[in-house]
């Protein structure tokens, strides 16, 4: 099942984010990775999964 990331995307555009295990949830936010991780690791959790949001968002289609 896909995973909705729109509002992610809006109110985090063009920065690092730390989400839970569920893949839906942000735990930290920062303009580096050890911002992110610091910031995790302080809230309980160690090893969130590492996202970079786009600052834009363009569609691609795939073909020959």
């Amino acid at each position: 099942m896909a995973i909705d990331w729109t509002a992610i995307c809006k109110k985090y555009k063009g920065l690092w984010v730390g989400l839970k295990k569920d893949e839906k949830t942000v735990v930290a936010s920062g303009k580096t990775v050890r911002e992110v991780m610091e910031s995790a690791k302080k809230k309980g959790y160690p090893r969130p999964i590492l996202f970079r949001v786009p600052t834009r968002i363009v569609p691609y289609i795939g073909g020959f």
